[in-house]
């Protein structure tokens, strides 16, 4: 496909970067703390700039970044009819565990009047002593799976356009009759928008993008192959991008019980003339079941396959950019 056909047939970004086969596995977002505020829609493409009471959610993040390393992804979810309550905004809050080896993210949330937010989100953040205050406003859903999906159209269009149905689909089907078990949200940016439709899946914290409504049922109900879902992959939020795609080559060997198995990860070697997108890297697994009764070790070896042209932004007249991609070239089990 030409540039001039792409740009003649096309104007959403996840539409050129799906005819063009770009693999979407690398991608997902790797970090400490994911944090979840319900704020009403519209939302503006800036958003947390848009929202000056935030200002001192924005600043603690910076100061936790540059001073303790802590990574923390900070996200807007759309107040629901039947979740959410006038006056009273819902925090979510994910934390990587702190031993080692994990499966899924600790969550803590919080149902507290509006203008109650601030100091909450601050106190999970860095003052945890200041909790117990708030303890009649602790929501105890830990057994409860939450899905956010990206529909921020002011951010991208493909987002709006093509991740509404399918949030439509999961709240109106999936969640409706999960028995309480099933949250499914609209969120903003949750990136990269080239891949729109994407969501993350909570408390495991697990990437998926290029979504169609056929594959919804096997996403959430994990009845099925897993290879059916292996192009819909983003990556897993505990890994690094080379580790993701290592990981993603594991669940094909281990099937769903992968998903439940404690993970340590390892990058051994990693060409370094390139920061972000290596050419190659070496990276071990090491996982084991709950139980014990299950352990093992994987060492894989990831490399260029090769390149294709994507877009970043929908729009007309956009540019392509090349891109590379990869694949696992060696996996050993080798314990």
């Amino acid at each position: 496909m030409t540039k001039a056909e792409i740009l003649t047939n096309f104007c959403y970004c996840c539409e050129v970067s799906k005819a063009n086969g770009e693999d979407p596995i690398g991608s997902a977002g790797n970090y400490d703390a994911f944090l979840f505020i319900e704020v009403p829609e519209p939302w503006p493409i800036e958003f947390w700039q848009a929202q000056p009471q935030f200002q001192p959610i924005a600043d603690l993040a910076t100061q936790l970044k540059k001073e303790q390393g802590l990574s923390l992804r900070a996200m807007a979810i759309a107040p629901d009819c039947q979740y959410s309550q006038p006056n009273y905004t819902r925090i979510l809050y994910y934390r990587r565990p702190s031993e080692e080896g994990f499966v899924q993210f600790e969550k803590q949330e919080f149902v507290v009047p509006d203008e109650q937010v601030v100091t909450v989100v601050l106190a999970l953040l860095q003052q945890p002593d200041l909790l117990p205050q708030f303890e009649s406003s602790r929501q105890e859903t830990e057994d409860i799976r939450e899905m956010m999906l990206c529909t921020h159209g002011s951010y991208d269009v493909a987002c709006g356009r093509f991740g509404y149905p399918l949030y439509r689909q999961l709240r109106s089907e999936h969640a409706a009759n999960s028995g309480g078990k099933l949250r499914v949200w609209r969120c903003t940016h949750l990136g990269p928008h080239n891949f729109a439709p994407t969501l993350v899946d909570f408390p495991e914290g697990r990437y998926w993008g290029h979504l169609e409504l056929e594959v919804l049922d096997l996403l959430v109900y994990r009845r099925g192959p897993v290879a059916d879902l292996y192009d819909y992959y983003q990556g897993w939020a505990g890994l690094s991008q080379v580790e993701q795609i290592a990981e993603r080559e594991m669940w094909m060997q281990e099937g769903w019980n992968w998903f439940h198995y404690a993970k340590v990860s390892q990058v051994l070697a990693m060409d370094e003339s390139d920061e972000y997108y290596p050419d190659w890297a070496e990276v071990r697994i090491d996982f084991n079941s709950h139980e014990g009764r299950v352990s093992g070790t994987y060492e894989a070896r990831v490399e260029v396959s090769g390149t294709v042209k994507t877009m970043w932004s929908s729009g007309k007249d956009k540019p392509l950019w090349e891109v590379k991609q990869y694949r696992v070239s060696r996996l050993n089990k080798v314990v």
